[in-house]
């Protein structure tokens, strides 16, 4: 048998086949003990999980982060544009303000509200009934336009280029799969194959690294990233891909990226995805059940820390070796072919480098671990879709149903969720280079989500209707500029007639610009609303104060180990900045 083969040979299937036998049984056996433990059906459980250790909790957020958007995406972004899109992958110290600042905010909100909460839930209570039922349409929204369809896409890139799949037989397979997954699985069985999949996800992807620059080098690593730094500086008319920040005009990626405005850019996003999206949060929300406020907020707070670590290995699992992929596809005998000016082939760097890179059976292997992230990450999307639907819209309506009955509820909504992504699938894949499509959109949602939860949070002056108007009219901004980007082609598309001449300011203006003046438009205009309408109750600001007692709790739920924990997580990401600036 010949081992060092590109192909995905017979051995590599025996081990798929094993492997995915292995994970259902160990799943399978995970959830039945839990139901065993639960005594009967309960919503909650099934779709917030139990509390988990913390470094359970930490590979769950890092599993719900990491979909075939990155497996495709972020290496593909790689082997066209270097380190430009690795501003929104080093937010491990992002993930911190979740630990420190927002899980002892969640937790007071839990005592007061006698319950876990979800999202709208917080918008309801700080501001209007219609804020919070506002935010779970956009949350639903926002999953459709950038998780499912996304992670469906890609997959399908994925399974193409890797085993040879046609690429709708991959992303459908993918859903459905996900779907009946998440179905009988609920959050144990996300929480259970994020444990499982991240150990193998993380190796795998180090081996194609390593093995990559080692075939780079001629038999040495370091050679290899030698090798690999300087195709990459030489790209991009000699401007170069190995830079974070594209502060000359005439450089390729400055329209894209203009200067250090991107950092900023990438943060507004960061901090909605990371401290206010349901899809994240959920992984700690589901740890406030019945237990001293210390022991809970230690253990969500480390699992945030420990998710901060993970984070900062996306890059070196999937951007680097996008990278390398190129610098090899310059190589005579690689077996890699890449055209940079078609994003197919670029989005199938990282599936290249597994079919090319891995000898026979660690090919099974790590196909293995990237199959349960793939439905890891979509089934995250799924479940926290069906909280956000039964939590926010069914249970205020059909209040007294049985527990097994919002159960039902979820599944259903997972279905329609499921349609809803295959629908938008075909628009997507017309809208230009996947991860930029995906933080383009971001970056459209984004603004109103931070002005309204942070000045809800940090501002007793901030009135109801000004927190209902502000998300409600920054959505409705930032689809009206998504329909351009549709419309303009993103603005590159010369388009005649008055209208577009007299409104280019609104739909030329870079996207990371845009996205910086939205956010200043909406706290400015929250502000405003303020001063004309009345004030926020006693209830509601003291919703938002943490009293005597509980800053106590807060202060001994953490110890030096948190706080070295947590310097260690900055270092790093200042670290590779300082490297690749």
């Amino acid at each position: 048998m010949n081992w060092t083969t590109s192909e995905f040979i017979w051995f590599d299937w025996a081990v798929l086949a094993i492997g995915v036998v292995a994970i259902a049984w160990a799943i399978y056996r995970a959830i039945k003990r839990d139901k065993q433990k639960m005594k009967g059906a309960d919503s909650q459980d099934y779709l917030f999980g139990k509390g988990e250790p913390w470094y359970i909790i930490g590979a769950a957020i890092f599993a719900a982060n990491i979909g075939s958007e990155h497996l495709v995406g972020l290496a593909g972004t790689g082997a066209k544009d270097g380190v430009g899109m690795a501003h929104w992958e080093m937010q491990g110290w992002m993930i911190l303000i979740l630990g420190w600042l927002f899980v002892p905010f969640y937790q007071l909100l839990n005592n007061k509200m006698g319950k876990i909460i979800t999202m709208p839930d917080f918008l309801k209570f700080r501001y209007t009934q219609r804020t919070g039922s506002w935010l779970s349409i956009i949350t639903l929204i926002a999953y459709v336009l950038t998780k499912v369809s996304v992670t469906a896409f890609t997959g399908g890139i994925f399974f193409e280029y890797l085993l040879g799949l046609p690429f709708w037989y991959g992303a459908i397979g993918l859903i459905v799969i996900t779907a009946v997954f998440t179905v009988f699985g609920g959050m144990k069985g996300v929480m259970t194959l994020s444990a499982i999949q991240t150990p193998i996800l993380i190796i795998g992807s180090f081996l194609v690294l390593f093995l990559g620059l080692h075939m780079l080098g001629d038999g040495s690593i370091a050679e290899g990233w030698s090798q690999m730094m300087a195709v990459c500086n030489a790209a991009h008319d000699g401007f170069g891909t190995t830079h974070m920040f594209h502060t000359d005009p005439a450089d390729p990626m400055y329209p894209q990226f203009p200067g250090y405005v991107v950092f900023f850019g990438a943060s507004i996003i960061g901090f909605w995805y990371w401290c206010t999206d349901q899809h994240i949060v959920q992984r700690v929300l589901g740890q406030t059940k019945g237990e001293d406020n210390r022991k809970v907020m230690a253990r969500a707070r480390r699992g945030a820390i420990a998710a901060g670590y993970f984070k900062l290995l996306p890059v070196f699992m999937f951007l680097i070796p996008g990278m390398v992929a190129f610098a090899l596809s310059q190589k005579t005998g690689s077996g890699i072919v890449m055209d940079l000016a078609n994003t197919h082939d670029t989005d199938g760097a990282f599936a290249m480098m597994v079919k090319h890179i891995l000898p026979a059976g660690v090919k099974g292997i790590v196909t293995i671990g990237f199959i349960c992230a793939l439905i890891a990450s979509l089934a995250a999307f799924f479940n926290s879709c069906a909280t956000l639907f039964t939590e926010d819209f069914y249970k205020p309506m059909k209040r007294g149903k049985s527990e097994s009955h919002y159960v039902l509820v979820g599944r259903i909504a997972t279905v329609v969720v499921v349609l809803l992504g295959l629908a938008w699938m075909p628009i997507m894949m017309n809208m230009g280079n996947l991860y930029s499509y995906l933080q383009d959109i971001q970056s459209l949602i984004a603004p109103a989500m931070v002005a309204v939860f942070t000045l809800g949070i940090f501002s007793k002056r901030i009135t109801p209707k000004a927190g209902e108007w502000g998300l409600i009219g920054g959505f409705l901004i930032g689809m009206l500029r998504l329909l351009t980007n549709v419309l303009t082609n993103s603005g590159k598309a010369v388009m005649e007639g008055a209208f577009w001449e007299h409104t280019t300011w609104f739909w030329q203006t870079n996207w990371l610009i845009f996205e910086i003046w939205l956010l200043v438009f909406i706290v400015i205009f929250m502000f405003v609303v303020s001063a004309f309408t009345p004030k926020p109750s006693a209830a509601q600001i003291e919703a938002i104060t943490f009293t005597k007692e509980y800053k106590a709790s807060i202060r001994e739920s953490w110890n030096k180990w948190d706080v070295i924990a947590t310097c260690g997580v900055v270092l790093l990401c200042a670290l590779f900045y300082a490297y690749f600036w």
